[in-house]
């Protein structure tokens, strides 16, 4: 139970953090193209990377579960879930799996942009 309430708590403030990048990035560069998507997926993704890395190559036994969670499944995850996808792909592909890494990445963006048009669809025809 203690996980999920570290992961909840993180959860909250990396969304806090988004909403803040979001709403940064379009006061500043305006709203005709997702500056604010784009960041909060490029800077997560490094920070995912670096904080993985530094876990699994620097940190050693002292950083414990419960950290681990709280940053990165947590913080990350709410601030852009985009992370985790990126470390998942790049794990598959270090493991010597380059087509599951292609497949996992195409079949991700293309399935998930079609369960966003379906799910458009089914509420437009719910609601017409």
């Amino acid at each position: 139970m203690k996980s999920y309430l570290l992961v909840f708590l993180g959860a909250g403030i990396g969304g806090a953090l988004r909403h803040g990048v979001n709403v940064g990035c379009a006061r500043y560069c305006g709203t005709a193209f997702p500056w604010g998507t784009l960041t909060v997926n490029v800077v997560g993704s490094f920070l995912m990377g670096a904080i993985a890395g530094w876990l699994a190559f620097k940190a050693g036994e002292g950083w414990s579960q419960p950290l681990r969670l709280f940053l990165t499944t947590g913080i990350l995850g709410g601030f852009t879930t985009f992370s985790a996808f990126s470390l998942d792909a790049v794990l598959i592909w270090e493991r010597g799996q380059a087509g599951i890494a292609a497949t996992y990445v195409v079949g991700s963006v293309l399935l998930s942009i079609a369960g966003l048009v379906a799910g458009l669809g089914l509420v437009r025809t719910i609601a017409a």
